[in-house]
């Protein structure tokens, strides 16, 4: 009887969850897989982990290494020696990274050491700026990967121009659509925006969390000196990361907030009131790459507030503005949102729930 193909799947923060979920569910098709979830533990918050685990129907892991979180450098290898062991002791076939946290490359490294496949779902997005932790994390990841899995053509065209082997590249489309189409009814449910008190159209929803904009006092007061001027127009509701949160709190930045009634900090929220609150809002302000794409999908205008994005067909076919971090500039974007003028909403290619499906049928055609 011939053996199944193992597959060892990595989760390690709340991005990752959106994107393994449509694959656990694709690989029941497949009797002949036999898939392994990995929890790393590199998200501290355990009652939004399990939430998000519950909410997209993904399975309990088989094994959490329970990291926690650290410095970049302590986490990333207290990864690799919590993996090595597993891998040693289950023998894979391939190893499945999503993403670009620590948790990705700090596996990805463990398999390709012992010589086991690696598959990276959402390779070849750069943004060129490897102040980035995790423009670091995707071109490292990339370099050692065996699939190469991209959702958009920038993807292939970036590791086209590195040298990376063109049948070592696939273009599959999106996990994170895949997850999005198939929960959007249920979050139509969703209380979330009587709880707050907002009706829909009638606010904007907001998410700061990468270092550059909220560990940079400078940057971050530049930013809530647009926002002051947005939430005089109508309610901005702001799901706070932890890394935010405690910036605030350490600071004199809680006086500011105090300022503006109408910019309200919340406690972080499950997937589906999440993508309640972006589908109804007017207006997305956001430093996330996911909610790039999601705002695209969901066809919401989306103020990216970077000065670059690993994510361009957002801008170029989605909804997603790339603004930057300027006061002025912020506002200036602002502007042109409440003009009216309309923005492109087309779907990117291959972005239509069906991503999982194409990744696990390259996978087992090529380890079949």
């Amino acid at each position: 009887m011939k053996e199944k193909i193992k597959i060892i799947n990595i989760v390690g923060a709340r991005p990752n969850f959106m994107k393994i979920a449509p694959l656990m569910e694709a690989y029941k098709a497949y009797p002949e897989i036999e898939p392994i979830l990995v929890h790393t533990g590199q998200h501290y918050d355990r009652e939004m982990s399990d939430l998000f685990f519950n909410q997209l129907g993904i399975p309990r892991p088989d094994y959490n290494l329970g990291v926690g979180s650290s410095t970049h450098g302590r986490q990333t290898a207290e990864i690799m020696m919590a993996f090595e062991p597993l891998v040693i002791e289950r023998r894979p076939d391939i190893v499945l990274v999503v993403g670009d946290v620590n948790s990705t490359i700090a596996c990805g490294l463990v398999a390709v050491k012992l010589g086991v496949k690696l598959a990276h779902v959402e390779a070849g997005l750069r943004s060129h700026d490897l102040a980035m932790p995790e423009e670091i994390n995707r071109i490292l990841t990339d370099s050692i990967s065996d699939y190469l899995f991209c959702t958009e053509q920038s993807g292939v065209d970036n590791l086209l121009a590195e040298g990376v082997g063109e049948d070592k590249i696939f273009l599959v489309g999106n996990v994170m659509i895949d997850t999005l189409l198939k929960n959007r009814e249920r979050a139509e449910s969703s209380s979330i925006l009587e709880s707050y008190g907002i009706e829909p159209g009638g606010y904007a929803v907001l998410t700061l969390h990468r270092p550059s904009n909220v560990d940079n006092p400078d940057v971050f007061d530049s930013i809530l000196a647009a926002l002051k001027v947005i939430q005089e127009d109508m309610p901005i509701i702001f799901p706070l990361h932890p890394r935010t949160r405690n910036r605030i709190v350490s600071t004199s930045l809680a006086g500011q907030f105090k300022a503006m009634p109408n910019l309200r900090p919340v406690d972080p929220v499950g997937y589906l009131d999440f993508l309640k609150l972006m589908s109804s809002a007017s207006l997305v302000l956001t430093d996330s790459g996911g909610i790039q794409e999601e705002t695209t999908i969901l066809k919401v205008p989306c103020l990216t507030l970077r000065k670059n994005t690993e994510r361009p067909v957002t801008c170029e076919i989605g909804t997603n503005c790339l603004v930057g971090v300027g006061t002025e500039d912020i506002l200036d974007a602002y502007r042109e949102f409440n003009s009216g003028e309309p923005g492109s909403s087309m779907v990117p290619p291959l972005w239509d729930g069906q991503a999982a499906r194409r990744i696990v049928t390259v996978l087992l055609a090529n380890n079949g």
